[in-house]
């Protein structure tokens, strides 16, 4: 047993390759992450760092006295490890997890590079696959084109139909931004009918530099001169987009279609806490490690300011519990808007996620969320509803029963 105290749980989101991807996307916030290694030519996990974080991660749960521990693998493109490397982490987590301990693989991809062995092995694993589909062929080229320029559409649909075909469990992931925004029920249709039951939708937004490069989180630059980039959805428009989403779904898919944010808004009005760290009330437990085994405090804030050490060194146990790591979920809550606070939605959103609070309040406040409009739009259209389902579940009525009586 771990000599520490039981830790919070944490959720780790490992980066095998760093930020090196096989495609170029427009929008991505990633890719440039390479510059905080400047000397490093590989960006791939050695196996020392594979050991070291496979053993860590089921020591955390252990010492959390969990009956399961998740291992996340991202990206970049979390594939260009190669199957070799998987198939080591799953002989290390065989070794290292205790009897009884149910071990857990989810990965995001973009699929094209999905052949019938990695297939069959991740079948054979059971592992959780994202893919990253922005839509029907014309939407998802805009921005996803591979580092030649050339689409990547063809591909990815058949690295989603070679999974299935093998019985991986798929979510398929869809960034929403300027282009797909307005295309809501076109963007339905085409995902409702590619053969899974799992959709999220993820908004983007980025701010830029006069100098055309990423600004930083506000937290670290609060330039107001950074502009937002070309490809960032409107606040409006992804509210929009939201509603025209829940109006199809609400139709016909309740029970069918497991919509991430749609289930999430629904848990809220349940009273349930949230389980995205987006709209919980403090965050600081989701935690991202580099190929190298340096830790960062999130994904958005991959940023020198925010790294809270190597793996190599210190635990991750330990780590996920530095002082700096509670300050840091904790600021989340502290740093509301005086809006925020006095909201009737707040319980809902609890602001967003900190990377975006780039924008004033009504006051004059700084510090409130980009999408707060959005998220207001959505619950003034589809609180109601949400609502009568919330309603159904606690009579333990699944929530499709809202269609009896129709």
């Amino acid at each position: 047993m771990p000599d520490y105290p039981v830790p919070r749980i944490f959720h780790m989101m490992a980066k095998p390759t760093g930020p090196r991807c096989n495609i170029n996307c427009s929008y991505c916030y990633y890719l440039e992450k390479d510059a905080l290694y400047p000397r490093e030519k590989k960006f791939r996990m050695s196996r020392d760092v594979l050991d070291a974080y496979i053993r860590q991660m089921i020591d955390a749960a252990t010492g959390a006295r969990q009956n399961e521990v998740l291992f996340a693998w991202h990206g970049g493109e979390p594939m260009l490890a190669g199957l070799d490397f998987y198939r080591k982490a799953v002989v290390l987590q065989h070794k290292y997890a205790p009897s009884g301990m149910q071990v857990l693989n989810t990965m995001q991809t973009n699929a094209t590079l999905i052949n019938e062995d990695w297939a069959r092995f991740l079948a054979e694993h059971d592992f959780l696959m994202g893919v990253s589909v922005d839509g029907p062929r014309a939407v998802h080229d805009r921005y996803r084109l591979d580092r030649a320029g050339r689409p990547t559409f063809t591909t990815t649909l058949h690295g989603l139909d070679l999974l299935l075909t093998h019985g991986v469990e798929v979510n398929l992931l869809t960034v929403v931004h300027r282009h797909n925004a307005g295309k809501a029920r076109a963007m339905y249709r085409f995902l409702r009918g590619l053969g899974t039951a799992h959709l999220q939708f993820i908004p983007i937004v980025e701010r830029a530099t006069e100098g055309g490069k990423l600004a930083a989180a506000p937290q670290v630059d609060m330039d107001p001169a950074n502009a937002v980039t070309p490809w960032s959805v409107s606040p409006r428009a992804y509210g929009k987009f939201l509603c025209d989403i829940f109006d199809m779904w609400f139709r016909k898919d309740v029970g069918r279609l497991h919509i991430q944010y749609f289930e999430e808004m629904l848990g809220t009005y349940l009273g349930r806490p949230a389980s995205l760290c987006i709209y919980a009330e403090t965050c600081g437990n989701a935690l991202v490690m580099e190929h190298n085994g340096d830790v960062y405090a999130c994904d958005h804030f991959v940023y020198p300011e925010f790294r809270q050490g190597n793996i190599k060194r210190t635990s991750l146990a330990t780590l996920a519990r530095r002082p700096e790591m509670q300050q840091f979920g904790q600021n989340k809550k502290a740093s509301l808007t005086k809006q925020c606070r006095t909201c009737t939605f707040r319980l809902a959103c609890n602001g967003g996620c900190p990377k975006h609070r780039f924008l004033t309040a009504r006051d004059g406040e700084p510090g409130q969320s980009y999408f707060c409009e959005s998220y207001t739009m959505f619950f003034r259209h589809a609180g109601e509803r949400l609502g009568q389902m919330a309603a159904l579940l606690r009579q333990r009525r699944p929530a499709s029963d809202i269609y009896r009586g129709r």
